[in-house]
């Protein structure tokens, strides 16, 4: 976050969607404004809710809730081996909203609206009002067919944007007709919003996210342990509560959590709130977010760090998506190989070699 914040302001009681709001509510100051935030919000969507307006730290400059969400200049700034599709969702994608990058599984992409907007997000160019938007009912069609067409397909992950900003009409939709694709048997949601906006996660919610009568499980978004707040906290044990199985994704960040303690606080906070951790990832190189990334060096001390420190039920899997869409690599097992200071040799599962960082 670039801006100075010597006094704190009321929390806006709505979300916060353009530069002039986020002046208006003290997240940054008309000196930034001038500094090119107007750029970058012609660029990429800005979206606070006010949960996480709430646990801005309004007078401390380097706060890592706002880091996350709060527009920076340094967004303009795009490094040589940035993508605008950094994972390769689109070489993947065999019909409009499936991502079918492993033969088990697909993503499917519904919606491309979130309730609130990652500057760290591998997606940015994609989400958003300007994104690619939702799916039409025929693009739906085409989607489902697809699935239904693939019995190699045991799991389906809703991802986006973000999944949970549908109706639960909508939502409970979509799982009743997985609910008749037999050789479904998973499905998985990608998601921020018990943290983000945790008065969503209601009976009526819940209820739609089980239609399918599929097993489901829910894999939770959060980067910094103060996100986990008594309110995301009451809203993840009414999923588990439920039946749903919650696991973590985090992406690890410069400024927000490359720290033992924070990481350890972090994984603790998920396991406390019983959310199983899952994924730490490490920063993927979308447009604009090389102010966030750490080296692979670094990444791998912070996470060796962990071991014998915290419980084992607090240790991640540090994962690296290997540009291109070529799918995950564990860090620090053999799959990543060090072959010059920062440069990598990174075997997919298929057995394709890899540069890290892309060498085109």
């Amino acid at each position: 976050m670039s801006g100075q914040h010597n006094q704190l302001k009321p929390t806006s009681a709505r979300s916060i969607r353009t530069p002039a709001e986020l002046v208006e509510t003290g997240l940054l100051t008309a000196e930034d404004l001038a500094s090119s935030i107007d750029a970058v919000a012609e660029r990429y969507a800005i979206g606070i809710s006010p949960a996480i307006a709430a646990l801005i730290d309004r007078n401390d400059p380097k706060d890592p809730i706002a880091r996350q969400f709060v527009p920076d200049a340094a967004e303009l700034n795009v490094a040589p081996e940035e993508r605008e599709d950094p994972i390769g969702d689109l070489a993947h994608s065999p019909v409009e909203g499936i991502v079918h990058r492993y033969p088990d599984r697909v993503l499917l992409k519904a919606v491309h609206v979130c309730p609130v907007y990652c500057r760290f997000c591998f997606r940015r160019e994609m989400v958003g009002p300007q994104g690619l938007g939702t799916l039409s009912p025929e693009a739906m069609d085409e989607a489902f067919a697809y699935i239904a067409n693939h019995p190699e397909i045991w799991e389906v992950i809703l991802t986006g944007g973000e999944p949970l900003m549908l109706s639960p009409r909508r939502l409970a939709e979509i799982m009743q007709r997985l609910h008749a694709i037999e050789h479904v048997k998973i499905v998985r949601f990608h998601t921020r919003v018990p943290v983000v906006e945790p008065e969503r996660i209601n009976e009526a919610l819940i209820t739609a996210m089980k239609a399918s009568g599929k097993t489901a499980y829910i894999a939770l978004h959060a980067n910094h342990p103060r996100e986990l707040a008594p309110s995301a906290r009451e809203a993840c044990a009414r999923l588990v509560d439920s039946g749903i199985v919650m696991i973590s994704q985090s992406v690890l960040l410069k400024g927000v959590n490359d720290d033992p303690d924070t990481l350890a606080a972090l994984m603790r906070a998920f396991v406390e709130t019983r959310v199983k951790p899952y994924y730490l990832h490490h920063p993927d190189l979308a447009r604009g977010t090389s102010h966030f990334r750490l080296s692979i060096e670094e990444g791998r001390a912070l996470v060796a760090g962990l071991r014998g420190r915290i419980s084992g039920l607090c240790q991640p899997t540090y994962i690296l998506d290997i540009p291109g869409g070529h799918g995950k690599a564990v860090i620090g097992s053999d799959a990543i190989l060090q072959e010059d200071a920062g440069c990598y040799r990174v075997c997919d599962f298929k057995g394709g070699e890899h540069d890290y960082p892309p060498s085109d």
